[in-house]
């Protein structure tokens, strides 16, 4: 008779390797996180004050090569340019997850990338049905679908500190699968006139970069003219440039080979994440959140469709798609939800998703290349809609957070002092000898501290040799 099938644990303790990787990304996310809101705080603040025709200045004012086509504006400088460092880390986490995290196995992909289509279809229905009885137009369907991982990150590290570390990797896991469909979204839907030659190119100098790359050839001297040359060729093929910057990050090696401390792609990231983090995502939020924000423009961002759309599907749609996508999986799949966790916790993530800002701003412009004021209208809906949305999950996580302050404690406490958890060892025959030997020597010095000390003999020895 055949064994049955076992069900597979969503959210569930993360292996020690993968958890602390998830930890160093979540520490640098977090701090992007903020600068990427000073940013954008900064950008509000100028585009609604005097300096407004300064920035706006600075925001159009053009730069760049005439004859290859790259003489473009500052802030599309930051959208093509600054944002595809972005989108290589993203490259790189996706091929991270699809290697060795959470979207290796496919019972427990299942859930991330079932909640993450789901997580983008309902707001985009929302999105749809909100146009489709109003009259609205239906080209922003694309905008309420992405989730901003920095800020979804920053917040869940602010507010949700106690919380299980397998939650955290499980809205890394879907923004990541997030991502994915996005850059998808923007490579089928908003892309201009393919220009075949440099598109073909552009492939080629891919083709290039991983025969190197798998080669074993080392040097950033090689590889970042080449993504300057790959990028470029991107650029003028009418594909939207981010793609050429996902594509690398997908072809790095996430392996560790032997007598490697740390694979190729992790190497990498460590110096790229940074730049992506510190710079290029605050630079593009810098230029691309700079709306007004008056009583008019917020009158117009729930008396419009196009933007109501927007704000419903990223504050309601969001929760609605992720939770409803999780559940599904759990009631009609092998799989179930760890028991440290409740739903209320899944909830309170879904939530958090409705952060949607430097994709959905970089959609806004696409969306409405050709209708610049109805492009400020779906920012602004953005950016109430990503505020909404980030107060309720605050409140949601709060309250999660101080019930899960003791597993916390629990989960790092590390009594033998050997930089590995207790939780992590507990079926290591090395750690109960370790523990044994601490537990004596404690022992050791109870008994040497009752000889010291008067009326020590007198004490019942027996009780503490149990």
């Amino acid at each position: 008779m055949p064994a049955p099938h076992r069900r597979a644990e969503m959210f569930g303790r993360q292996p020690l390797r993968e958890r602390r990787f998830v930890t160093d990304a979540l520490r640098t996310e977090t701090v992007g996180g903020v600068l990427l809101l000073v940013s954008a705080v900064a950008a509000v603040v100028l585009a609604n004050s005097d300096a407004a025709g300064w920035y706006e200045s600075v925001k159009h004012h053009e730069i760049g090569p005439s004859t290859l086509g790259l003489h473009i504006d500052v802030a599309d400088w930051a959208k093509d340019g600054l944002l595809t460092v972005f989108f290589f880390v993203a490259g790189i986490e996706l091929k991270r997850e699809l290697v060795t995290g959470e979207l290796r196995d496919r019972r427990t992909a299942a859930l991330p990338v079932v909640a993450a289509l789901c997580g983008m279809a309902v707001p985009a229905l929302v999105y749809l049905a909100v146009n489709v009885l109003a009259g609205g137009s239906p080209a922003g369907w694309a905008i309420p679908t992405a989730t901003d991982i920095a800020f979804a990150l920053t917040v869940l590290a602010v507010i949700g500190s106690s919380l299980p570390s397998a939650l955290r990797a499980f809205l890394l896991t879907l923004a990541v699968a997030d991502d994915l469909f996005a850059i998808l979204i923007i490579a089928v839907f908003f892309t201009s006139d393919i220009n075949l030659a440099a598109l073909g190119l552009s492939v080629a100098g891919l083709v290039l970069f991983r025969l190197l790359h798998r080669a074993g050839v080392h040097g950033w001297y090689i590889y970042v003219p080449l993504a300057l040359v790959i990028w470029t060729l991107m650029h003028e093929s009418g594909v939207h440039p981010t793609v050429a910057g996902v594509a690398m990050g997908l072809m790095l090696r996430v392996t560790v080979d032997p007598g490697e401390r740390e694979s190729p792609a992790e190497r990498i990231e460590h110096l790229v994440r940074p730049v992506s983090a510190g710079l290029a995502v605050p630079a593009f939020a810098f230029f691309a959140a700079g709306v007004s924000v008056g009583g008019k423009s917020l009158a117009g961002v729930f008396g419009n469709p196009e933007p109501l759309g927007v704000f419903l599907g990223l504050f309601l749609g969001k929760m609605a798609g992720i939770l409803g996508g999780s559940w599904l999986t759990a009631r009609f799949t092998r799989a179930n939800l760890s028991e440290e966790l409740q739903w209320a916790d899944v909830a309170a993530v879904s939530m958090l998703s409705g952060i949607g800002f430097t994709v959905s701003l970089l959609i806004s412009e696409l969306a409405f290349e050709d209708d610049p004021a109805l492009a400020v209208q779906t920012k602004a809906a953005v950016l109430t809609g990503s505020l909404a949305a980030a107060l309720v999950a605050c409140v949601l996580l709060k309250w999660r957070d101080h019930i899960y302050r003791e597993l916390s404690v629990e989960e790092n406490l590390d009594e033998d002092m050997s930089g590995i958890p207790d939780i992590y060892e507990q079926d290591d025959p090395e750690y109960h000898r370790r523990m044994i030997a601490l537990y004596e020597a404690k022992l050791a010095e109870h008994r040497k501290w009752l000889e010291t000390y008067p009326g020590g003999h007198d004490t019942d020895d027996t009780r503490h040799d149990e």
